[in-house]
């Protein structure tokens, strides 16, 4: 009788001396994979395990632990983390597909688009979280919470074309603002003896670029299984930051041991605006904050449309455009490097070197148009950008009374988003084949103007210039 199945009846083949069934190479093969897959997820679980302690470890350092700051630090890189999810998950759509596809009106168009929620909102943002100087941490939730919403709204939006998408979308930047001018403020509650602020920012930027680096892969795998993936994993994320935002050290809705520098408010007192050393470090890092939008959008256009010579195919050029604007992505990564690691960066300093050596890194890329200056321009405009936005920041909690910081940090965030989107448009208008040989040289002009004008009005300046009054005299 003969069946389907193997033939039982006939005994299996051993090996000599009566062994064991040989293995097939086939089923050896897939044994040992399974073993090379088991030692790689043991090997990668204990590195992932190692990883993350290290960066506890690190974020804990120098009396941050004991302080509180190590948990700000690790909730900012849960935000970034987010962010670059949701910027991963909007790559194909008007907000990042007109300033990649070569046109000069769709990028106009995402200049105007990333200026509105800010120009318009922001004044709004710093008064209203400084009523929350005793709930700052709820504020700061807030901000994960209504992203996470916003995000599972992105999710069915971005396929049917439905008007709530630019609603959504325009409300997690506006969202991300606030938790930038929330975190800020928050800063200064949790900064422990043992290190400055421009090093606790610093430490807390390069806790950002972490997340980012960890967050996009994870991003990219969701986006590549379909865009509304990448914005659910950005939900799960930002979820996850709401709780952790809540759970920070109560002392950031303290005040205790908190003055202000301009002594108690006074019912009817008109605001004083912003200190004069912290507008003078704000009108500087307007400087190199315009600097960057102009290189992203002129090199961007002129190496595509005029390479340089031998570079003259389209790969080629593309690759010009990013080793110039990666440069300057570098640029700023070192600076967070620098920022967190420095012992001591003295503010009012640091926002002046980084507007003159920015013009100095412009002039030498003007007179000597190659590759090479041109990334070192764009390295840079990147390392100065930062040091330069950092030393304000520090600047701001050091100067600005406390319960203002919120209102500061929006109006200088604002002004600082102004000067590139200004940046960003010159740039564009300066890259038509007509003007363009002449756009880095007009730069280097405007940016030099500006530095004049803003040495000219330093505090330190106007209290030289100002006559001492003679003791014992009176007005008149």
């Amino acid at each position: 009788m003969s069946t389907d199945g193997p033939d039982l009846s006939t005994p299996p083949e051993r090996g000599p001396a009566g062994e064991a069934p040989a293995e097939t190479g086939s089923v050896r093969a897939a044994k040992a994979t399974a073993r090379g897959v088991k030692g790689f997820a043991r090997v990668t679980g204990r590195a992932s395990k190692a990883t993350v302690r290290t960066a506890r470890k690190a974020a804990g350092a120098q009396g941050a632990e004991r302080s509180g700051l190590n948990r700000l630090i690790e909730l900012h890189a849960a935000n970034a983390a987010g962010d670059s999810a949701f910027a991963i998950a909007l790559a194909g759509t008007v907000f990042f597909a007109g300033a990649t596809s070569g046109q000069r009106g769709p990028v106009l168009l995402f200049l105007g688009l990333t200026m509105v929620p800010f120009a318009i909102v922001a004044p709004l943002i710093g008064p209203f979280l400084d009523r929350f100087s005793h709930g700052r941490r709820w504020a700061i939730g807030a901000t994960f919470a209504l992203r996470a919403f916003l995000c599972w709204v992105l999710a069915g939006t971005l396929s049917d074309g439905s008007p709530w998408f630019y609603v959504a979308a325009l409300g997690v930047l506006v969202s991300s603002k606030a938790y930038g001018v929330a975190k800020a403020a928050a800063v200064p509650r949790l900064l422990p003896q043992e290190i400055t602020l421009v090093k606790a920012n610093g430490r807390v930027a390069l806790a950002g670029v972490v997340g980012a680096c960890a967050s996009a892969p994870l991003a990219g795998a969701a986006y590549w299984i379909g865009p509304e993936w990448a914005c659910r994993y950005a939900f799960v994320v930002f979820t996850i930051g709401t709780v952790a935002a809540i759970l920070l050290p109560g002392k950031i809705d303290s005040s205790t041991g908190e003055e202000s520098i301009d002594g108690p408010r006074r019912p009817g007192r008109p605001s004083t605006g912003l200190p004069p050393r912290v507008a003078f470090a704000l009108r500087a890092n307007c400087g190199p904050r315009l600097l960057s939008g102009f290189l992203t959008m002129f090199m961007t256009f002129v190496l595509m449309t005029e390479p340089l010579d031998g570079w003259e195919s389209k790969t080629k050029a593309t690759l010009t455009v990013g080793l110039v604007v990666g440069a300057a992505g570098l640029g700023n990564t070192v600076g967070i490097v620098v920022a967190s690691l420095a012992r001591k960066i003295n503010p009012a300093a640091m926002v002046v070197i980084a507007l003159l050596a920015d013009i100095v890194a412009l002039v030498v890329a003007t007179v000597f148009f190659s590759l090479l200056p041109l990334i070192l321009l764009g390295l840079t405009v990147g390392l100065m950008q930062y040091l330069a936005k950092v030393s304000l920041d520090s600047t701001i909690q050091s100067g600005v009374p406390v319960r203002a910081h919120a209102s500061a940090f929006a109006k200088g965030d604002t002004t600082l988003q102004l000067a590139w989107v200004v940046g960003g448009f010159l740039g564009v208008m300066l890259s038509y084949p007509a003007v363009n040989g002449i756009g880095l040289g007009f730069a280097a002009v405007l940016l030099t103007a500006w530095a004049v004008f803003v040495l000219r009005s330093s505090p330190s300046r106007r209290e030289k210039s100002q006559p001492t009054r003679p003791v014992g005299a009176t007005r008149g």
